[in-house]
């Protein structure tokens, strides 16, 4: 697949065997009718079919005679196609989604040159393409089934010339498709049943409609091109076009193309910028923004940085921050990390920007420092959604799901009580306001919960640092159970800076052993754990081994097989980057860890040529052969992949 972005949250995504579908969220435009801020794509056009018409001879444009494919940006496709005698002529197909625009462009052009193989086509010969674009008008996660009154709803909506066609059901709503060189011609043709083999893997329905108005007719004489342009017709807007970034490494490929795929998350939110989470499914998520952030950052994005940062701290409410968004509904806050992820690219921007940043204003009438004095005040007097410091042990209880780890139900990884990525996170936090309010006592708390972390979290007998102190809401962390299943959370801790030596040592060679996929981290250990974990359906069936939980596949039926293994086993691309640099930081940067933690790194390398072309994807199956799934286009996979090979470079 190759994935096309236009900086509002629109996209196209198109197979290398073009015109192939196999999931209702491939398109060739899917818009964001919000010019404010990303909201669910609404998709207009399924697919683009080509046929190459040679002297009587039609053949479809597709992977059978597709000679060459690059990946761009922008993306190319060559095609031979026989023109009968030997004869043959090539079709060259680029495809663009302007900035700031809901289009889908594709250039079509036939090049003055013999074909690479077969003689030219003769010059009094006819030669044309065919193009059908097939429509649905559907919110991203729905689906098409036509009926009589759906199949006469796009009858009656439906206005054509001769060069193109428009389907407008509402203002504000409507779709425009001409062509710049050729004929269309008013032919309506209904596509019952397009495979959607992703949907039927999942459990959801195997198929989807479409509908194509008529077809183009497009002449081109050698040495000639055509675009045709596939347009939402609503406001268009100048959107700010991230400047390219200021870190570059010539030669190095593989940071280039983490550069140009971490690009298109990077989209409008207001007056200010905000992150996609990942393609096709997401928005902007907080969490995902701030991690994502932070290898914006690293690759000279700073100016778009401090845009999301200014952005984000405006929506900050008494400790907290959006967990998701849609639209301009911030409602949802069920997040322990977020707020101190923020706080996390806020102390980098500075290293960057200098300490000026936290004066300020962004623009609420507050400063930076303000809102991060509030996130920490309410943590440590306790916020509304619940999450609350322990004032004995300095620690920070979480209420469950508010992690990363997030899940709805079936309850796979609640970790309610005391994660210790939170405490991790929260220590670097309280360290960052001490430099900056160092009269305060935000010093002796941070001394407090970095002594609690090496107390609780480090069992003898168990050779890595727990994941969480498991707790009711009510109870401190000396009251808890501990947790140690091995799971990958504890090497943020090691990566830190906040746990060192042998304990930070110990983890991630337990992680190396256990955890470790090509390109990505498992969730779980495949191991017998020690805190059973009971995994049920909302009847109270249960649907795991409680004392073996792991999960080596994400497939099947969402509620009882994917949720379950989401995080109980599923390798995730993001936290592979963080294993790398907490084995650089825990054998104390040397030689040697530097150049075994870049290797480790280079596993990613092959998703890049695999699923979506230039993208690392959400998850892959913890058990060999490690298919990937969920979202094939992710963006802390990217950003954290790029900002700890930046890392690892320095070091080197």
């Amino acid at each position: 697949m190759v994935l096309l972005t236009n900086g509002l949250g629109g996209m196209a995504r198109m197979a290398v065997d073009f015109g192939r579908v196999k999931s209702k969220y491939d398109c060739l435009l899917a818009a964001n009718l919000d010019f404010d801020s990303p909201v669910d794509r609404h998709v207009f056009a399924k697919r683009a079919r080509i046929w190459a018409v040679a002297d009587g001879f039609i053949t479809p444009l597709g992977a059978a005679n597709l000679l060459e494919f690059t990946s761009g940006p922008p993306p190319r496709w060559r095609f031979l196609v026989s023109a009968g005698d030997s004869r043959a002529v090539e079709i060259e197909l680029r495809a663009e989604m302007p900035h700031g625009k809901n289009i889908t462009a594709l250039t079509l052009h036939r090049p003055d040159k013999p074909p690479t193989k077969g003689k030219p086509l003769l010059p009094d010969k006819v030669f044309s393409l065919t193009v059908r674009v097939d429509i649905e008008d559907r919110s991203f996660h729905a689906e098409t089934h036509l009926d009589e009154a759906y199949e006469h709803f796009f009858l009656e909506n439906i206005s054509h010339d001769e060069k193109g066609f428009c389907f407008a059901p509402e203002r504000g709503r409507q779709l425009e498709v001409e062509v710049s060189h050729g004929t269309f011609h008013h032919e309506m043709e209904w596509n019952r049943e397009v495979p959607h083999p992703i949907e039927a893997n999942r459990g959801q329905s195997p198929f989807g409609d479409a509908c194509s108005p008529g077809w183009f007719e497009i002449p081109l004489a050698p040495n000639s091109e055509a675009v045709l342009t596939v347009e939402s017709a609503t406001e268009t807007l100048a959107v700010e076009d991230p400047q390219p970034a200021s870190w570059k490494d010539e030669g190095d490929v593989f940071s280039s193309r983490l550069q140009n795929g971490l690009q298109q998350f990077i989209v409008k939110r207001g007056k200010g910028q905000t992150v996609i989470a990942g393609y096709p499914w997401f928005l902007d998520w907080g969490r995902d923004t701030f991690i994502a952030a932070r290898g914006l950052l690293a690759a000279g994005w700073g100016d778009a940085v401090r845009g999301i940062v200014h952005t984000f701290a405006r929506l900050e409410r008494d400790g907290t921050l959006p967990n998701t968004l849609h639209g301009g509904d911030d409602s949802n806050r069920e997040t322990s990390d977020a707020p101190l992820w923020f706080g996390l690219v806020c102390e980098e921007l500075a290293d960057e920007k200098g300490e000026s940043v936290y004066t300020e204003t962004v623009g609420d009438g507050r400063s930076l420092l303000d809102v991060l004095v509030s996130i920490g005040t309410s943590y440590r007097d306790g916020t509304p959604n619940r999450i609350r410091m322990d004032s004995v042990s300095g620690l920070v209880w979480s209420p469950s799901h508010f992690t990363w780890m997030d899940t709805n139900h079936p309850a796979g990884t609640p970790r309610e009580g005391y994660p210790i990525e939170i405490q991790a996170l929260w220590i670097r936090f309280l360290r960052q306001l001490n430099r900056l309010q160092p009269d305060d006592d935000w010093g002796a708390l941070a001394e407090l919960a970095t002594e609690s972390l090496h107390k609780h979290y480090w069992l003898e007998g168990t050779p890595w640092l727990a994941d969480v102190l498991s707790a009711g809401s009510t109870q401190s962390a000396a009251e808890a159970q501990v947790d140690t299943a091995l799971r990958c959370n504890s090497l943020i801790a090691v990566a830190l800076g906040v746990v060192g030596g042998t304990h930070a040592r110990q983890t991630v060679g337990a992680a190396r052993d256990y955890l470790v996929v090509p390109g990505a981290l498992r969730t779980l250990a495949p191991l017998p754990v020690g805190l059973p974990l009971f995994i049920r359906k909302n009847d109270g069936e249960l649907l795991n081994d409680p004392q073996q939980p792991y999960f080596g596949r994400y497939e099947g039926d969402e509620d009882t097989q994917r949720k379950p293994a989401y995080h109980n086993g599923t390798a995730w691309g993001w936290p592979l980057p963080i294993f790398c640099e907490a084995m650089m930081r825990a054998w104390g940067n040397s030689t040697e860890s530097v150049a075994a933690a870049k290797g480790y790194l280079l596993s990613v390398e092959p998703l890049l040529n695999e699923g979506c072309l230039g993208q690392l994807p959400e998850i892959l199956d913890g058990d060999a052969p490690h298919a990937q799934r969920g979202c094939d286009a992710q963006a802390w996979s990217v950003s954290e992949a790029i900002r700890v090979w930046k890392i690892l470079n320095e070091h080197d």
